[in-house]
């Protein structure tokens, strides 16, 4: 067995390794954009595009069908899947499906090209952690890689009050039960969410309510606590895992 530590007793560090990334998606010059980005040193990504990414990503294989996409995660689990839900062969959103079963899921950014909001909010619900764009920012998609390895979740900025409009349109059944309250929000929190769900900004919340802006934020604070989330971005995706939204 090898020993942890060094001649003199002291315990040798082991040095962070690259997340390891798998790209699904059938189109071969978008998968080699994507090869070309996981390629970039964390310095240049830090210089360049102002992203600390750690120790930056390491590509393991690519997938241009969602039956590679099974086929490949199983074999090199990778600690992150960058999918598109538009694949031959079996979606990406069927393979979604089939990985959910697995006992060692992996972290999931859905590459979205069209927002086709059934299918999002379904694969939300599949553990997805993430939502980007095709034509986003590069920068957004190093923030958002780097955000789920962390742990949290990421959706663009645009998509976030489509997401919970779709989450409306889509739960509302499911949140009407009696005595539901997720999360313990009160009605007035509830209300907020959905406001905050039709686009609407602490100034317009606080007109609809005739309440302060200051008011609007101790709610929005309030949630975020209560239902263990940073920003709008993971409320919605909590919202659309929970039906939160009414």
């Amino acid at each position: 067995m090898r020993n942890p530590f060094g001649h003199e007793g002291v315990e040798v560090q082991q040095a962070p390794r690259p997340a390891r990334v798998v790209i699904a998606d059938d189109e071969s010059m978008f998968r080699a954009s994507l090869r070309h980005l996981l390629a970039v040193p964390p310095s240049v990504v830090r210089d360049v595009y102002a992203v600390e990414v750690g120790s930056g990503f390491e590509l393991v294989g690519e997938a241009s069908s969602g039956e590679e996409t099974v086929e490949i995660v199983r074999a090199a689990h990778p600690d992150l899947l960058l999918l598109d839900l538009s694949m031959p062969r079996r979606s990406g959103l069927e393979a979604l499906r089939e990985l959910h079963e697995d006992e060692d899921v992996t972290r999931t950014i859905i590459l979205s090209g069209t927002l086709d909001k059934p299918e999002l909010v379904t694969a939300i619900q599949l553990g997805a952690r993430g939502v980007v764009r095709k034509d986003a920012a590069t920068e957004l998609l190093f923030e958002a890689m780097t955000r789920v390895m962390a742990g949290a979740s990421w959706v663009d900025q645009p998509l976030v009050g489509d997401l919970l409009d779709i989450v409306r349109a889509l739960l509302q059944p499911s949140c009407g039960a009696v005595g539901r309250q997720p999360f313990g929000l009160t009605q007035r929190e509830r209300e907020v969410l959905s406001l905050v769900g039709e686009g609407c900004n602490n100034r317009e919340i606080a007109a609809r309510f005739a309440v302060s802006e200051r008011t609007v934020k101790n709610h929005l604070t309030r949630i975020f606590d209560k239902v263990g989330v940073a920003n709008r971005a993971e409320l919605a995706f909590t919202a659309a895992r929970h039906g939160l939204v009414n």
